[in-house]
């Protein structure tokens, strides 16, 4: 009889269902065949997972006039927070990209997941591009045009230049034909490796913000308004990287210019 040892390092080695696992089934150990479940759960979890993956692919073949077009994905990190820039991303994947296979939202990734995708998308991708734009930018313009802008720069320093872009929930004026996609980074792979990038680009910087503002904690909260955040803003008042017309920083500005007007 093999030895559970033996039977679990054959297991790890295998990604397909093999003739002599036929005799495990067979097994009555409670240990073969709580080996044999992990396998099978583990196995029919990868199959979902390249289902997925297949799915978001052909998803973005779907776009292609013809098979040499290349199709760019377009996302952004950052909308939302009360500090620190909009960080939007491009990328043009190849066809083939197997080394992705449970790519996803980045919302939906761990940190360290995150950052090995990342790198792997910039190691294969065709080409893609990151901007970022400052809280300044987004004051005055405000979040969503400082965030269209974002994208079309993006899109526009991809080398070569892409032949339709599809971007997560924004029709982008860039003189390349676009497609906006609801919920782009569950549907499109090329999206969901923008959102990847844009989002790892986006937390270094916060991370880096942290050093220079430490009260603040921008590396657990991102410059999003949690309660640590807002204790913060309250105790300590607006840094250089919070965006002005914001609230509660808008507030807290206008109070302070009131003092002034008091004085």
């Amino acid at each position: 009889m093999e030895k559970i040892t033996a039977i679990r390092e054959k297991l790890s080695g295998t990604d397909s269902w093999e003739p002599w696992m036929d005799d495990l089934e067979q097994d009555e150990r409670k240990a073969v065949q709580k080996l044999l479940g992990s396998w099978k759960r583990k196995q029919a979890q990868r199959e979902q997972l390249l289902e997925a993956h297949n799915g978001k692919r052909q998803f973005d073949a779907s776009f292609k006039r013809q098979k040499t077009c290349l199709v760019a994905g377009i996302d952004e990190a950052g909308r939302g927070p009360l500090a620190g820039p909009v960080v939007t991303a491009a990328v043009i994947l190849p066809d083939d990209c197997p080394t992705l296979i449970g790519l996803d939202d980045s919302k939906k990734i761990s940190k360290v997941k995150r950052d090995a995708l990342a790198e792997e998308i910039r190691r294969i991708a065709v080409s893609y591009a990151v901007h970022i734009q400052p809280p300044e930018e987004i004051d005055r313009l405000n979040i969503y045009q400082a965030t269209k802008i974002s994208m079309a720069q993006a899109a526009l320093a991809l080398d070569p230049a892409p032949d339709i872009l599809l971007a997560d929930a924004m029709q982008l004026d860039t003189g390349i034909p676009c497609e906006s996609i609801i919920k782009g980074d569950a549907k499109s792979l090329a999206i969901a490796a923008a959102s990847i990038l844009a989002k790892t680009g986006r937390d270094a910087i916060m991370d880096a913000y942290a050093a220079d503002y430490p009260e603040f904690g921008f590396d657990q909260h991102a410059g999003y308004g949690t309660k640590q955040h807002i204790e913060a803003l309250n105790k300590y008042g607006p840094t250089p990287i919070h965006r002005r017309t914001f609230e509660p920083i808008k507030g807290i500005f206008a109070e302070m210019e009131q003092l002034k007007a008091n004085c």
